[in-house]
């Protein structure tokens, strides 16, 4: 039987062993900086590998920088010994019910590159689409998150001189105000490990929205860039996010709002469409009773001259004139042979009384699968305000207890988005900046009016919310407090108002905290402890900790979604659980006897986990691997 990790990937050392699998003879070894010899890579054999310019030092080149970039890097491939403890009190089954985990949804409550790096193994190329809406850095952005990527405020003031002749700060460094020496260095800090691991969770066609304002647009784009690839960049849409004028605004009013778009792989998306409206097939009709429906014409009149393109300069002949037409400068859009199938199908529309100098060609609403080219400018009438969306919440919430909430609208409008040619009904949607958790709400009201599964994943630090707050005074202590009541209203809205067609709509969540690992800290000492040392402990297993929040954490180590069926039942005694119908079987009780191992063996599960000490003796220890080998050989075991 196998011991368990149960901690995050290393990717630094992944992408190490990947290296020195690439180029063998580039691996060496080296003194660390504590004089012990370790393995490294030669960097002047890999140059002379790859064959490539290698810019160093001083040297010039292009290169988007800030101070603890690479302490960025590193922290984004850096391992973390933590969990998702499950809250039962706080999830919801997918019919409303409180307390039950029927559903496919999840909120996790932490900071969000905890919650990443808990996710990446487990959701690899897992998740469709994700949507963020991250501090957009305006001088009055208050950055609870305490990454370890840069030195400490309290640091960064010393060194920097920032105090008094009392020596008390000058500035608060929670508040990532102007007067902040790190004002961009701190929100890029922030940023980019995130955006690094988020971009694994995408799959190989998945998209990333990203909504900011223009203080750091440009920086996003730059870091986008380097996380994604410039040629991944997809669009920048802009949002109109209110009607009115301010006023108060000293210069000019700003009523839009960008949203940027990136693939994970641009050549992997050979379309994007929006789902038509009614506004859109308004231009369809049928005035001379066409059989294939309802049509508008389009210009058959290229753009390129004769002389660009030669092929498609041919003339055409007028059926009701029966005179030959040739455009005097401009070529036709098609090849004579499609022209000529456009003939023989009654494609060419030459106006109403036939008066046009240069026939049309037929495009049928049948023919349009459902779905248009989007565009990069979103009005106000399809994708919301700022103003209607807080007058929804405030509706929904009974007080206003958020400030600037996104539309729904907007949300269902990014996840509805049609790619390569598929539904996209039943995609994962993830969004860790969740903020009033508009993004989950957007994901229930799409699915209850298309019948679709999409299934939404949340992720909010559990921000204290200021006690002189609405918020606060309505008794909601944390933001995590608000999101989780407005899943739980909106999903009883959506109901209420289509009885009939939601019968089955998920609008339940499983509710996660992120914590410290279930293992005792000797679990996770340096390399240089022992297993042998590690046996000596009877249980390193933290006593406080469920046999509940063993299986989640087992569960993301072995890569199995969060979302997967739970049952639990008793065999010979003991509690077992059943994942995912059985691929998971995972008895954490001890004193597990023969017939113990022997009933989940029969079961053949893809996988069966236990705990290390929990065998009732040394016999049942020696007997395991026979019991496993005889009546499920092809079950992996594995204890923690």
């Amino acid at each position: 039987m196998e011991k368990m990790n149960m901690h995050t990937p290393d990717l630094a050392k992944e992408n190490y062993e990947k290296l020195a699998a690439l180029f063998p003879n580039a691996v060496t070894e080296t003194k660390d900086e504590n004089g012990e010899t370790v393995r490294a890579i030669d960097a002047d054999v890999l140059r002379s590998e790859i064959a490539a310019t290698v810019v160093e030092g001083t040297q010039e080149r292009y290169q988007f920088t800030w101070p603890d970039k690479r302490k960025s890097v590193v922290l984004a491939n850096q391992p973390i010994a933590k969990t998702l403890r499950l809250d039962r009190e706080k999830s919801v089954g997918r019919d409303g019910t409180p307390g039950s985990i029927d559903t496919e949804n999840i909120y996790i409550e932490g900071d969000n590159l905890d919650a990443l790096k808990l996710l990446q193994e487990t959701y690899l190329g897992k998740v469709k689409m994700i949507y963020i809406d991250p501090p957009y850095n305006t001088g009055s952005d208050a950055f609870v998150y305490d990454d370890d990527s840069s030195i400490s405020g309290e640091e960064f003031a010393e060194r920097s001189g920032q105090r008094d002749d009392d020596g008390n700060l000058l500035f608060d460094m929670r508040t990532n105000n102007e007067s902040n020496g790190r004002f961009h260095t701190d929100w890029l800090n922030m940023l980019y490990p995130r955006l690094r691991i988020a971009k694994d969770l995408l799959t190989n066609d998945g998209l990333i929205f990203i909504s900011i304002d223009e203080g750091e647009s440009h920086n996003l784009r730059k870091v986008c860039d380097e996380v994604f690839g410039e040629e991944n960049f997809v669009v920048q849409i802009i949002w109109e996010k209110r009607f009115t004028r301010s006023n108060n605004s000293k210069r000019f009013t700003t009523q839009t709002e960008p949203i940027i778009c990136y693939a994970k792989s641009i050549s992997e998306i050979q379309s994007i469409q929006e789902k038509r409206n009614d506004k859109a097939d308004s231009i369809y009709s049928n005035p001379d009773n066409d059989p294939r429906g309802p049509w508008t014409s389009v210009s058959y009149v290229n753009p390129a001259l004769k002389e660009q393109r030669p092929n498609l300069a041919y003339p055409i002949q007028n059926p009701y004139t029966h005179e030959w037409v040739n455009h005097p400068t401009n070529a036709w859009k098609y090849e004579k042979g499609t022209y000529e199938k456009h003939v023989a199908e009654n494609r060419l529309y030459w106006g109403k009384n036939k008066e046009n100098k240069y026939p049309r060609l037929k495009k049928f609403l049948s023919e349009m699968n459902g779905g248009m080219v989007p565009v990069d400018l979103w009005r106000r009438e399809e994708s919301g305000t700022t103003d209607l969306a807080s007058k929804a919440l405030e509706e929904l919430l009974g007080r206003k207890i958020f400030d600037f909430p996104k539309p729904v609208e907007l949300i269902k409008r990014i996840i509805s988005l049609i790619i390569n040619d598929e539904n996209n009904k039943d995609d994962i949607i993830l969004d860790f900046f969740s903020g009033s958790a508009t993004t989950a709400n957007a994901v229930m009201q799409l699915n209850a009016e298309d019948g679709g599964n999409r299934k939404f994943i949340m992720v909010q630090l559990p921000e204290v919310c200021d006690e002189k707050s609405e918020a606060y005074k309505a008794g909601y202590r944390t933001i995590c407090e608000i999101g989780e009541e407005r899943i739980r209203r909106a999903g009883k809205k959506i109901k209420e108002e289509s009885p009939l067609t939601t019968t089955k709509l998920d609008i339940g969540f499983r509710v996660f905290k992120v914590d410290s690992s279930n293992m005792e800290d000797v679990y996770y000492r340096p390399a240089d402890v022992k297993q042998a040392q590690l046996d000596l402990f009877a249980d390193n297993i933290k006593p406080d900790r469920t046999p509940e929040d063993l299986l989640f954490q087992v569960m993301l180590d072995l890569g199995i979604t969060l979302s997967s069926s739970v049952d639990e039942e008793m065999l010979d005694g003991r509690k077992v659980f059943s994942v995912a119908d059985g691929y998971l079987i995972a008895c954490f009780d001890k004193d597990v006897t023969d017939e113990t191992v022997k009933a989940i063996a029969k079961r053949h599960p893809f996988y069966a986990v236990f705990r290390d000490s929990g065998m009732a003796n040394d016999s049942v220890m020696a007997n395991f691997e026979q019991i496993f080998e005889t009546y499920s050989p092809q079950t992996q075991r594995k204890v923690l």
